[in-house]
């Protein structure tokens, strides 16, 4: 029981410091080019990671992880941020963060095909029931938007949850942080040619706000967060610790609205209480 409570409180600690990301990246890519954004945070957040492996002398993984660790890289190192990034050039942030609560869902199917979890039938009910809310307070609430920039939501989407489940699965054996830290090392080598190649002509042009957009992706998005998010996964499971993603639309849609000044609904508050119920029941049918 201690074991699970742990999971949930790392893991609502993860979600809390992802809800920042997209708040984040839309400030970033007001300033950066998609491309150089998804590869600078990758590097600055690699740079981190081998700084940590080498102070706790960390064993490298052995061979067989290789495959789980790529999936992980191109689930989260690459495939959400990039894919993100060139969606918050056509949508708002309030409206993309709302596809954030379709990842529970993705997080456990991937859950049963990779991790081999097999969550009651109940379960199911209620992580359908959350994100079928959250994609209604989406359709609902969205405003004149970018057909691509919401495909491009839904494919960062699947990609991030593979990368959850094979990140979970992982850190059972190698440890949360290590997971991540490994993966952003295996990705090094092309996140930093990708930076060269498109960092931008002028540094003076960009803005303070995209450099702290840059920051925040880099350091908690990219690695911080990661370290409680694997962990809770780890620890209380991954289908059950991933229903806390539902409550991430709604964490990013105060922050957007705090920092970006958009409008907070009364739909909102009301479709976070039914979720906060989703969650709950996912919670207890959920081994």
């Amino acid at each position: 029981m201690k074991t699970s409570m742990d999971g949930w409180g790392s893991g609502l600690l993860g979600v809390l410091i992802f809800s920042g990301s997209l708040p984040a990246t839309r400030v970033a890519v007001g300033g950066f080019s998609p491309l150089f954004l998804t590869s600078a945070r990758a590097v600055i957040a690699a740079l981190l990671a081998a700084v940590l492996l080498v102070i706790w002398r960390q064993a490298r993984p052995v061979r067989r992880d290789m495959v789980s660790l790529a999936i992980v890289a191109l689930g989260v190192v690459v495939g959400f941020p990039l894919l993100t990034a060139l969606a918050l050039q056509t949508i708002t942030a309030a409206h993309s963060v709302v596809f954030v609560g379709l990842l529970p869902l993705m997080t456990a199917v991937f859950a049963v095909l990779r991790g081999g979890e097999r969550p009651k039938p109940l379960f199911w009910l209620f992580s359908c029931l959350g994100s079928a809310i959250v994609a209604g307070f989406a359709l609902v609430t969205g405003d004149a938007t970018s057909s691509l920039g919401d495909l491009l939501m839904i494919a960062a989407i699947v990609l991030c949850g593979l990368g959850y489940a094979e990140g979970a699965r992982l850190s059972r054996r190698l440890g949360g942080w290590q997971v991540i830290s490994w993966a952003l090392l295996l990705s090094l080598p092309v996140m930093v040619a990708l930076a060269l190649l498109t960092m931008p002509v002028s540094w003076q042009a960009v803005t303070m706000p995209a450099w702290l957009g840059l920051a925040y992706v880099s350091v908690f998005s990219m690695l911080v967060g990661f370290v409680f998010w694997y962990r809770g996964l780890a620890l209380g499971g991954i289908a059950a610790v991933g229903q806390l993603q539902l409550l991430q639309p709604f964490f990013g849609l105060a922050l957007a609205a705090t920092l970006l000044h958009e409008q907070v609904s009364l739909g909102m508050l009301a479709s976070t209480v039914a979720v906060v119920l989703c969650v709950a029941g996912a919670k207890r049918f959920a081994r």
